[in-house]
């Protein structure tokens, strides 16, 4: 029987994070895999792929509006069995590459799924393990709908859209989430009609609402179409295809939406079964989600969990935060994660970020606040790009504190680290506006929010 000071459960972006740092701080570590590469749900069938088919699709959709830079393109095709191909060799790459760094750092890879038959045991097929401390990373999977069965041939969670062999002619996207918009403006860009149906008058639940409705403009400029206020009923195969059911919310009334295909994209949930935790006593939520404490121990004395498996956003890097956190705690350092300034980000053209309170949240609490916003058609640098679609905005205190910054726009996800970082350090609006930006570039635009909130933008 192997012991050891730390055995990891789950390597993906917050397990094998973990696993390294804790390797680096002096454990004697393994990290445990079932799925036959390393990486997790992120980078094998999530962030990863996802993000290589956007780009080549967006390289493809390009094509259709570079004539305006007085470019003329001449018979150009679609090979998506090479775009494929491309995808999959960058995942395998990355999922080889973290191989590499667990036996740089002295990582034992133990491959298999694991359960736990008692603190301080792992078992791993026939094989038994001992640890000091066990940590769970075991993370999310696609949530699905009663009644709905995902076949992943017709009717498609994020795994299958990651993979389909053919672009379909017209894709009903359930959810108008992250995830369906990005994999939704994939297809789109490829040459499918795509209607994304969503149960709320709105997309992108949780980001801050001026934005989102930035996002729906934009991305409807773009070719998908909303039928938002919906909730889909059923879902029947015929020879012709799929016919979709849905009610009107509110309105009590019925319509119907033929498709080739549908994807599932209603978020996420997490992945507990198999582990053994209900015997073990491991409290779980009423969502499933395993409680921790802000040291992540569970109900359970040296048993940890970490990442989408845990109550909070359910992001790879907040997964890797945690990680990183637990262990230096575990070693006695100081870990912390402050999940105020955790950024999200959409991936979509044009991307959309987003930090800490939204304006909806804000004015919920009663707090007074103060706003500044600035549009990419005023900045220079978006003109000569011709990506002139959406804004920046800041919220603060009255004092000039940052509460919030929310983006839709061109790299905003690249943007949005200038005021994660303000918001870490303290930093105040007046403050990021007295930083010199480079002109002409997209971080003018960042800028000018602050000075637009402290009343004396410039550009706008």
């Amino acid at each position: 029987m192997s012991a050891y000071d730390l055995i990891v459960i789950g390597a993906g972006p917050g397990g094998y994070v973990a696993a390294i740092r804790a390797a680096q701080l002096g454990m004697k570590v393994a990290c445990v895999e079932g799925r036959g590469a390393l990486g997790g749900t992120c980078l094998n069938v999530g962030c990863i792929p996802s993000k290589a088919l956007l780009t080549s699709s967006a390289k493809y959709a390009e094509l259709s509006h570079i004539s305006a830079h007085g470019i003329a393109v001449e018979g150009a095709s679609l090979d998506l069995g090479v775009l494929m191909a491309r995808k999959n060799k960058i995942v395998g790459d990355l999922t080889k590459g973290i191989g590499f760094l667990f036996k740089k750092n002295g990582v034992d890879h133990i491959e298999g799924w694991a359960s736990i038959p008692a603190p301080g045991q792992v078992q791993v097929g026939e094989d038994s393990y001992t640890a000091k401390n066990i940590l769970m990373a075991t993370g999310s999977e696609p949530a699905t709908l009663p009644g709905v069965e995902i076949d992943e041939v017709d009717v498609l969670s994020s795994t299958g859209a990651l993979a389909l062999k053919a672009v379909p002619e017209h894709l009903v996207v359930i959810g108008a989430g992250v995830i369906g918009l990005e994999l939704g403006q994939v297809w789109s860009r490829l040459g499918s009609k795509v209607t994304v149906v969503e149960y709320l008058d709105r997309i992108l639940p949780g980001i801050d609402g001026e934005i989102a409705k930035l996002s729906q403009r934009a991305l409807s400029k773009r070719g998908l179409k909303f039928q938002l206020g919906r909730a889909l009923k059923t879902i029947e195969k015929g020879t012709n295809g799929l016919t979709l059911t849905l009610d009107r919310v509110g309105k009590d009334k019925v319509e119907q939406i033929e498709a080739e295909k549908v994807l599932i994209a209603i978020g996420r949930r997490p992945v507990t079964r198999g582990l053994g935790l209900e015997d073990l006593g491991v409290s779980i939520n009423a969502r499933g989600f395993i409680e921790v404490d802000e040291r992540f121990s569970t109900s359970v004395p040296g048993i940890f969990a970490i990442g989408d498996c845990v109550p909070g956003p359910m992001l790879a890097h907040k997964a890797e935060e945690d990680g990183v956190a637990c262990v230096e705690m575990l070693a006695g350092e100081h870990g912390h994660v402050d999940y105020n300034t955790v950024p999200g980000v959409v991936y979509t053209d044009p991307e959309v970020a987003s930090v800490g309170q939204t304006e909806e949240a804000l004015k919920e609490a009663g707090a007074e606040y103060i706003s500044g916003k600035f549009a990419f058609m005023a900045n220079s640098r978006a003109r000569s790009t011709g990506e002139t679609d959406g804004a920046v905005k800041v919220l603060a205190t009255p004092e000039g504190k940052i509460l919030g910054a929310h983006i839709c726009g061109a790299h905003g996800g690249d943007l949005i680290a200038e005021l994660v970082l303000a918001m870490t350090k303290g930093a105040t609006i007046e403050e990021v506006a007295r930083t010199c930006h480079a002109h002409p570039a997209m971080g003018e635009a960042v800028k000018e929010a602050c000075l637009d909130a402290l009343g004396r933008a410039i550009h706008a």
